[in-house]
């Protein structure tokens, strides 16, 4: 695997909460797996992917996908603390930090195929892969753990039909939340086009 060196430098300056991961080599295959996410992609940073939850919905008004990442990460990151601290659970933290940062990695892919998918859905299928399948792909191609890359793959909706782990919902009740605060309206609109078109 190649990681491009430039697009690796801008998501280390992208993502400064990677840096609460101590375990060095899961920190470094976040890096990486971003790296390749968004050279596979054609983008070369994070900031450049559009700012919504998914391609159907509204851009944030104010803010980026690395606000995103970086917004789940700490409120995931707080919840898991609650947990452990509060009711003596012992939540992961590199995981739950690690997994938030990761969830999203198919969505470089998701956003940059749009156009090819809806030329000819009949072929490929609208949208052919969505971003949490592609994002499982991306991190174990990256070496990343299977408990991260299952928090890629059972974040969204496709988490409803998975026994989704404990940091895996942690990282899913935050990214939800975030989209619920930040986009009610286009979030409902959204999420019921999409499930009636299944």
């Amino acid at each position: 695997m190649v990681i491009d060196r430039k697009i690796r430098k801008g998501v280390i300056a992208s993502l400064p909460e990677a840096k609460q991961i101590r375990d060095q080599e899961l920190r470094d295959k976040v890096y990486d797996a971003w790296a390749m996410a968004l050279k596979d992609s054609g983008y070369s940073k994070i900031e450049e992917m559009p700012p919504s939850g998914n391609p159907s919905m509204q851009p944030l008004k104010k803010g980026s996908q690395t606000d995103h990442f970086r917004c789940v990460a700490r409120v995931a990151a707080a919840i898991a603390r609650e947990f452990n601290t509060n009711f003596g659970l012992n939540v992961d933290m590199d995981e739950v930090i690690a997994g938030a940062l990761c969830h999203d990695l198919g969505k470089p892919f998701e956003y940059a195929n749009q156009e090819r998918w809806k030329a000819n859905p009949g072929k490929a299928g609208n949208p052919s892969i969505r971003h949490p399948a592609y994002g499982v792909y991306i991190a174990l191609s990256a070496g990343l753990p299977e408990t991260i890359a299952h928090i890629a793959g059972g974040h969204a909706i496709e988490g409803e039909i998975i026994t989704r782990s404990v940091a895996g919902t942690i990282v899913s009740y935050a990214d939800h939340a975030f989209w619920a605060i930040l986009t009610p309206e286009e979030l409902k609109k959204a999420m019921k086009n999409w499930r009636s078109s299944i």
